[in-house]
């Protein structure tokens, strides 16, 4: 079918404003967005999309902006499990998982990380050993978000030990609420518990809830964090708001209140570029000429930033793959962030450091301090985002590797 700009916008405006319905029951609304394709307009006809070039969305984005209706659900790793299962799950799994995915009825959790493999994930070694009529998983898994709301996880596994450590992971869907599944929360230093470690013992996997080929985990994990930088297809939708009118819009604002509770401290893991002017002003510190510098500094740097993830967009729109875009910009925004907490800690002083009511904007300075130092690691440590520029950008030599051989051979923590 041929989609011209004209076309797909008089088409979404004309559904919308015969199905649009802001006291509907946010499950009715959403299982009528998915079977009309405009939930995930990219998205294969076939598998509830319209097959529109990725170019148009931002004019389905807008039509829906404009009548303020809500999209399919998103929130947590929703949209990276449907957008793999989409790649390489079978038409059983698609059948199974997508539809429950995109209305919100099933919530899913990323079992990538353990405490010996974080940025160097091929390191896995929670092993999964298959029977006559299933698979037995035992590991640990850490730093992950919403397992303990999760339905399903995405679980990269170790399944072969006699292959270089690259090819021998399978990837799965793991039933989250059997009695294997052992998640307890991690407290962080800022006070939050957003993350979780996830123990597997003797786990049961059925035989069809292996994705893609045995083996081919690699590849499988590769596009879940391809997506988990880009989620290219998804419409964005609206987040419910209280000043809204609408049953749609207090289901949506509960479900967001639980399954955002997580992210509530990631503002100020970037820095809180936004208070760095108003800070310097509260704090009698405009004059300084200190401060006007590196106030100047992370402006320009946020700027530029900005501008990076435009371009990445625009590639994006076009159908071009991701280049080194993302880790440029999420090595961008450590350096960001820190720039903005040399700021917040100059103009606010030893205060920073105070917590409670009587504390500069009731303790949020504190939080910025206690919380920065986690986006320099998570998903993906500043040396490895300058290790892949370096070999992707400016040609350098890769670094020599000692873990070609088989897994079992290979040093481990």
């Amino acid at each position: 079918m041929d989609w011209s700009e004209q076309r797909v916008r008089q088409e979404v405006r004309t559904w919308l404003d015969s199905n649009w319905d802001p006291n509907a029951l946010l499950i009715d609304w959403r299982n009528k967005l998915v079977d009309s394709g405009w939930g995930m307009p990219a998205w294969p006809e076939r598998w509830f999309g319209k097959d529109i070039p990725a170019a148009m969305i931002p004019i389905v984005q807008e039509e829906f902006a404009r009548v303020n209706a809500v999209g399919v659900a998103r929130t947590g790793i929703r949209l990276l499990a449907a957008e793999t299962l989409l790649a390489h799950g079978t038409d059983e799994q698609r059948e199974r998982f997508l539809r429950r995915t995109l209305t919100g009825e099933e919530i899913w959790c990323q079992l990538f990380s353990e405490p010996g493999s974080g940025s160097d994930l091929a390191g896995v070694t929670t092993r999964a050993i298959r029977t006559e009529n299933e698979w037995v998983v035992n590991g640990q898994k850490v730093w992950t978000t919403s397992a303990h709301h999760a339905d399903y996880g995405l679980l990269l596994a170790r399944s072969d030990w006699d292959v270089p450590k690259h090819l021998g992971m399978t990837y799965f869907v793991v039933d989250m609420r059997q009695q294997g599944v052992e998640v307890r929360p991690l407290k962080q230093m800022n006070g939050h518990a957003s993350f979780n470690q996830v123990f597997f013992t003797d786990a049961r996997i059925p035989l069809n809830n292996r994705i893609d080929e045995e083996g081919n985990g690699w590849s499988v994990a590769m596009t879940t964090l391809a997506h988990e930088r880009k989620a290219a297809n998804a419409l964005a939708g609206n987040t419910a708001e209280t000043s809204r009118d609408g049953t749609i819009y207090q289901e949506e604002q509960r479900e967001n209140a639980v399954l955002t509770e997580p992210y509530t401290w990631y503002p100020q893991r970037a820095g809180r570029v936004d208070l760095a002017i108003e800070r310097a002003s509260a704090t009698n510190n405009l004059g300084n000429d200190v401060v006007r510098q590196e106030l100047a500094r992370l402006l320009m740097m946020a700027q530029c930033s900005e501008w990076t993830a435009m371009r990445a967009r625009a590639a994006q729109e076009k159908g071009q793959p991701q280049g080194p875009e993302g880790s440029l910009g999420k090595l961008a925004n450590s350096y960001i962030a820190r720039q903005a907490l040399k700021l917040h800690t100059m103009t606010t002083g030893l205060d920073s450091m105070l917590d409670g009511d009587d504390a500069p904007l009731n303790g949020l300075i504190a939080e910025i301090l206690l919380s920065v130092p986690a986006i320099s690691i998570a998903g993906g440590t500043d040396e490895i985002q300058k290790n892949i520029i370096a070999e992707r950008v400016l040609g350098m030599e890769k670094e020599p590797r000692l873990d070609g051989g088989p897994f079992r051979d290979v040093r481990k923590n």
